[in-house]
């Protein structure tokens, strides 16, 4: 087992903490708050009050944080990751970020003596609480292999997608499909409202053809209760358009449909409402049918 340093113990990042520590690993975790290593500690871990502290005696060190600036903010300065961790710890970062800065910071630690992965993951909070995240990793291949037991703690499905940077550009991918889809789902729901059709049979029934999606199955429920307590925020969604949408230009890649996707959650963003869950763009498709509670033509 592991001596592993956890950097980030958000939303997604505490629950996959605390998995490693069920798995018999040693995990210390720091988070700008006090209060997240607080709860940590609760749960099993140890915890720090600096990033230098807590990967110090680390074997694997792991981000986990919002965007590319938090992750290089971690990694770079003399309290940060390439300081202070140990010649020969792997360096894993689930965080979400661009490509390019993954591949960089990849070279930037190997030079300080790290073996880095970029392991973004899809599944959202209840996929980190179980630990049944889809994990795509980029990197060397022996640095992939020689992290399975940390992996098998925190993921389902996990898949070496090629080298350094790989992993953030199919979780591009992936936060593409996933937009698109609640976009579709959030239409589909205002259409069957639209027409007095039983809503839940209908999603049921759609869930089980061709329709059919996590998307649907996490999310279509959240939609018809209007209940949408953050498990992936509107915001980091946002984030992670702009990076799409960013990677595509840069690749000379047309994508229509992403790109009006992207700002339809940018448009929920600027009106407040980045804080919650990413199927809460579901409102915003209701407001443009003239069918939210503040419209006065509401059914």
């Amino acid at each position: 087992m592991a001596n592993v340093a956890f950097i980030g113990l958000g939303i997604m990042g505490l629950p996959m903490a605390v998995n490693l520590v069920k798995a018999g690993h040693q995990v210390t975790g720091y988070n700008r708050s006090p209060a997240k290593v607080d709860k940590f500690v609760a749960d099993g871990g140890k915890g720090a009050s600096t990033v230098a502290e807590a990967v110090k005696e680390a074997d694997v060190v792991i981000t986990m944080v919002p965007d590319s600036p938090d992750v290089e903010a971690v990694v770079t300065g003399d309290d940060g990751i390439f300081a202070n961790a140990k010649q020969g710890a792997q360096w894993i970062d689930f965080s979400t970020i661009r490509p390019d800065v993954a591949g960089q910071l990849a070279k930037d630690a190997a030079q300080a003596g790290l073996k880095p992965l970029d392991a973004p993951v899809s599944g959202g909070e209840a996929g980190a609480i179980d630990g049944a995240l889809s994990i795509m990793v980029g990197g060397e291949t022996a640095d992939f292999e020689a992290a399975s037991d940390v992996f098998d703690a925190v993921g389902k499905t996990v898949v070496h997608v090629g080298p350094s940077g790989s992993g953030q550009t199919v979780k591009a991918a992936n936060q593409l499909i996933v937009a698109a889809n609640i976009e579709a789902l959030s239409e589909a729901v205002v259409f069957l409202e639209a027409y007095g059709v039983d809503t839940e049979a209908a999603l049921k029934v759609l869930g089980g053809g061709l329709a059919g999606s996590k998307v649907l199955d996490q999310k279509g429920q959240k939609m018809l209760d209007r209940s949408f307590d953050p498990g992936f925020r509107l915001q980091l969604h946002h984030k992670d358009l702009n990076i799409v949408t960013s990677a595509a230009r840069e690749a000379g890649v047309t994508i229509p449909l992403g790109a009006v996707v992207a700002q339809l959650v940018g448009s929920m963003v600027n009106q407040g409402e980045g804080s919650l869950d990413h199927s809460g763009l579901f409102k915003l498709v209701e407001q443009l049918s003239g069918r939210d509670e503040n419209s006065p033509d509401k059914d």
